[in-house]
C-alpha cells in the first residue's frame, strides 16, 4: 500500500473530509457467487479494497478508519469459510505491516482477541507494536467485535475497578476509547443496518449506504459517500437556525 503525499483535488475544494471514517464492508461472498466463484474469493477482493481505502483516505487527509472485518457473529459462518478469514487475517498483518509503518499508519485491532488463536495474536501485537508510535493514518480494524460486546466489556472493566459507571467513564473504558467517533458510517452491499457495529459510537454518526458490494466500492465511491457526507446539515440536538448562525 502507498500513500501519496499530495494534496488531493478533495481536499482543494470547499468540502469538508470527516476525520473518521468507519465503514462496514459487506458483499465479498455475493460479489464472489456473482462471478461464479467460490466465497472465500471474494475476501482476498474485499482486502485488496481495504487496502485502496487506507490508501484513499491517507491521500484526502481523514484522520481515522475504521473498518468492520469480522464480527462476534460471524463465527457463525461455515467453518471453512472461518478458517480461511483467520489465515488470510493473519497473513495481511505480516505481510501488510511493513508497508504501513513506512507510510506512517498506526495500526490497532480493536475486538475481544481473545477469541483468536495464538498464531493471529502474535501477528496482532508484532503489526500493533511495529506501528505504535506513527502519527499518520489511525486505522482501526474491527475484528471478532460486537458493539454489544464492547458496551458490556466496558461497563465490566468500571465495575471491577469500582468507578461509578457514567458516559464519560464507560466511553473511556470502550476498545476504541483512542480514537474519535465516527463522523460517517458507510455500509456496502446493499442492507440497509449497523448490525451490532460501533453501537455507542456511532450514536451520532451520519450514515451512508451503498448498493455496491465492498469489492466494487472504489475511491471514486469514497469520495461520493463523502460528498452526500458534505450536503448533510449535523445538529446533535440543536436546531438547523442554531447550527447555521454557529457556521457564521
Amino acid at each position: 500500500m502507498v500513500l501519496k503525499k499530495n494534496v488531493s483535488e478533495q481536499n482543494k475544494s470547499n468540502q469538508s473530509v470527516p476525520q473518521h471514517i468507519a465503514i462496514i464492508m459487506d458483499g465479498n461472498g455475493r460479489w464472489a457467487q456473482a462471478r461464479g466463484k467460490k466465497r472465500v474469493m471474494g475476501h482476498k477482493a474485499g482486502m485488496e479494497r481495504a487496502r485502496e481505502m487506507a490508501e484513499v483516505c491517507g491521500e484526502l487527509g481523514v484522520k481515522y478508519l475504521t473498518l468492520f472485518a469480522f464480527s462476534s457473529e460471524n463465527w457463525n459462518r461455515p467453518k471453512d469459510e472461518v478458517s480461511f478469514l483467520m489465515e488470510l487475517f493473519a497473513t495481511s498483518l505480516n505481510n501488510e505491516s511493513k508497508k504501513l509503518n513506512k507510510n506512517n499508519v498506526k495500526l490497532t485491532i480493536v475486538g475481544d482477541k481473545d477469541g483468536f488463536d495464538s498464531k493471529l495474536r502474535k501477528a496482532i501485537d508484532k503489526a500493533e507494536a511495529l506501528t505504535a508510535n506513527n502519527n499518520g493514518l489511525y486505522l482501526q480494524i474491527a475484528a471478532n467485535y460486537g458493539g454489544r460486546w464492547d458496551i458490556v466489556q466496558a461497563a465490566q472493566a468500571l465495575a471491577v475497578k469500582g468507578r461509578e459507571i457514567t458516559e464519560q467513564a464507560l466511553q473511556s473504558e470502550l476498545v476504541t476509547a483512542d480514537g474519535s467517533e465516527p463522523d460517517l458510517l458507510i455500509r456496502t452491499g446493499g442492507e440497509q443496518r449497523i448490525s451490532n457495529f460501533l453501537l455507542w459510537q456511532a450514536a451520532y454518526s451520519e450514515l451512508y449506504f451503498s448498493d455496491r458490494l465492498w469489492p466494487d466500492f472504489d475511491g471514486d465511491a469514497l469520495k461520493g459517500a463523502i460528498a452526500d457526507f458534505n450536503q448533510r446539515q449535523r445538529r446533535f440536538g440543536k436546531t438547523g437556525e442554531q447550527v447555521a448562525s454557529e457556521s457564521h
